[in-house]
């Protein structure tokens, strides 16, 4: 649709330059508007009375100027094709050697977002860290903010390896830079866990089964160790410090943070390879 709107621009843009350039070509234009505004109005006159007439005496008199208009044409037609040359050529030019574009926030999913990740994909694979304790996701705190995640799936194995190299890199700078110790607190999440979550209401998820990243292995959910504690509470302001943080660092390496989602997931990171999740 765009390349035919040029098109025409570019035609249009050909005539007015044809009607500047050519005194002929203004003569030729104004002759016909005139004969064609004489006649219509002789032929108004005589509408009721011979308007099959009129119609065809119309078609005959376009007939007549395309003949004419394409007589000069021809009879110029060294300076007509330079003309168009100069209009159409750079355009067309220009449209053949412009790269594809992409608007932002569409970038590919696989795309290396800096130098850390650029030589973490080169060398040597970062290791999980030692499991939690258990009683650690049972404490009063924990189970009033996630009251299921004591049956979650912290299982690295289970993560996608691109996805799980660059959720340690984010742990790893937001301990070295930082100084925040961070927790796998769920990784994969099987389809009939996504659905049990889901019925639990929007306040938990609106992902259905297959409708969420956990089922792929390409999303986490995290939290911070604070004194031995598991911190996930949002209401604490060092912990929306550190999420913060948590985002940043996240979305340096490649990542998607639910932290900007409008039903906010501050904890969650997942790693959108293309082709997975079927619209």
């Amino acid at each position: 649709m765009l390349f035919l709107l040029i098109i025409f621009y570019l035609l249009v843009t050909c005539f007015a330059m044809w009607l500047l350039l050519f005194p002929s070509g203004r003569e030729l234009t104004l002759a016909f508007l005139n004969s064609r505004m004489a006649s219509l109005r002789q032929r108004w006159d005589r509408w009721n009375r011979k308007g099959d007439a009129v119609l065809a005496g119309t078609a005959s008199g376009i007939r007549h100027s395309f003949s004419a208009s394409i007589g000069y044409v021809r009879g110029n037609y060294v300076i007509v094709g330079l003309v168009l040359l100069l209009l159409i050529g750079p355009a067309i030019l220009a449209f053949m050697l412009s790269g594809k574009s992409m608007l932002g926030g569409f970038e590919p999913a696989d795309r290396v977002a800096n130098a850390q990740i650029a030589e973490l994909l080169k060398g040597e694979l970062l290791v999980p860290p030692p499991p939690l304790p258990p009683d650690m996701f049972t404490t009063a705190e924990v189970v009033q903010v996630r009251p299921m995640l004591v049956d979650a799936s912290r299982n690295w194995q289970l993560l996608n390896p691109e996805y799980a190299q660059r959720l340690l890199l984010v742990f790893k700078i937001m301990k070295e830079k930082y100084g925040i110790e961070m927790a796998l607190i769920e990784g994969y999440r099987s389809p009939e866990r996504q659905n049990m979550l889901a019925g639990m209401g929007g306040n938990v998820t609106n992902a259905a089964a297959f409708q969420s990243y956990h089922q792929y292995g390409l999303a986490g959910d995290c939290a911070f160790v604070r004194n031995g504690k598991l911190v996930i509470s949002e209401k604490d302001p060092w912990a929306m410090e550190a999420y913060r943080h948590y985002g940043e660092v996240a979305e340096s390496v490649g990542l998607t943070w639910g932290g900007r989602w409008k039903l906010m997931d501050f904890g969650h990171t997942e790693y959108r390879l293309p082709g997975v999740m079927k619209k």
